[in-house]
C-alpha cells in the first residue's frame, strides 16, 4: 500500500516530511485504507527507512484511524486473528533507534529482520521481549524471499502488507511477490530536481524493459480528489 502524487513522488526526502502524510495531505480516506489493509493483515512489513521518516509510528489500524478502531477490531476478530499484526522491520546493518515507540511500547509484536552483521549490532540495544531478531543472511541487501521466510518462522501469515519504502517494495517486485498493489493518487504535484531524492514507487531497481510488470486493474474508488486504485500483479514465481 501506498500513496503516490501525481507526477509519481511517494516521499518528499525532507527530514520530518518524508512520510506518506505529506503526500497525502493527511487524508481521511487515505488513512481509513491504511487502517483496513493493516486490518486484515497478518503482518506489515516495513523498511528502516520508513521507520526513520516517521519515528513516532506504531504500525496498527487503531494507530492510523482511531475513530475506526472499533469496527477495525471487529473485522480481525471476524477473520480469526487476535491482537495487532506483527511489525516487521527490514534492516540489514541493524541501524534503528531502540528507543522508538513501536519497540518499547508493546503495542504490536515486532520482528526485526537483518543480517548477521546487523544481529551483532541489534544484540547491544537491550531490546525488550515483545521484540524478536532474525538474521538471514551474512551481509548485504536482504533479498524479499529472505524476508518473508524469516517472518513465517516467526508468525503464521496469510497475508502480509508491504507499507515501505520504494526500495523494500521494488524488492518484492522483482522478486515477483507482490500479488496485490494498492495506491492512492493524491492531487498534489510535488516536482523534482537535482538537489534531492524523490522517490517513485519502486526505487533501486530496473524492471522495464526486460522485466516489466504489468498490473490488473481490479477497482477505483474515490475520495474527494482522491483515487484509490487496487491492481492484481498475476505471479510468475514459484510457489
Amino acid at each position: 500500500n501506498f500513496v503516490s502524487t501525481l507526477d509519481g513522488v511517494v516521499s518528499l526526502g525532507i527530514p520530518g516530511q518524508a512520510g506518506g502524510g505529506e503526500i497525502s495531505g493527511f487524508n481521511p480516506h487515505d488513512r481509513m485504507v491504511m487502517g483496513l489493509l493493516r486490518a486484515a493483515a497478518d503482518a506489515v512489513v516495513v523498511g528502516a527507512g520508513t521507520l526513520r521518516s516517521v519515528p513516532d509510528h506504531v504500525w496498527t489500524a487503531e494507530y492510523i484511524h482511531p475513530a475506526l478502531a472499533g469496527p477495525f477490531s471487529a473485522l480481525r476478530s471476524s477473520l480469526g486473528q487476535s491482537g495487532p499484526p506483527l511489525t516487521v522491520i527490514v534492516t540489514a546493518r541493524g541501524e534503528i533507534d531502540p528507543a522508538l515507540r513501536v519497540f518499547q511500547s508493546g503495542e504490536a509484536p515486532v520482528l526485526i529482520v537483518t543480517s548477521t552483521q546487523g544481529l551483532e549490532r541489534l544484540r547491544t540495544f537491550g531490546l525488550p521481549p515483545s521484540v524478536q531478531v532474525e538474521a538471514v543472511q551474512a551481509t548485504g541487501r536482504l533479498s524479499a524471499r529472505s524476508i518473508l521466510g524469516a517472518v513465517g518462522r516467526v508468525h503464521v501469515s496469510d497475508r502480509l502488507l508491504v507499507e515501505g519504502g520504494p526500495h523494500l517494495l521494488g524488492d518484492f517486485f522483482a522478486e515477483e511477490l507482490v500479488d496485490e498493489q494498492f495506491l492512492t493518487l493524491s492531487p498534489q504535484l510535488a516536482g523534482r530536481d537535482s538537489t534531492g531524492e524523490r522517490p517513485g514507487l519502486v526505487a533501486g531497481r530496473t524492471l522495464a524493459p526486460e522485466h516489466p510488470r504489468w498490473g490488473a486493474l481490479v477497482s477505483v474508488k474515490r475520495g474527494g480528489d482522491h483515487l484509490f486504485l487496487r491492481y492484481a500483479f498475476p505471479s510468475r514465481a514459484p510457489a
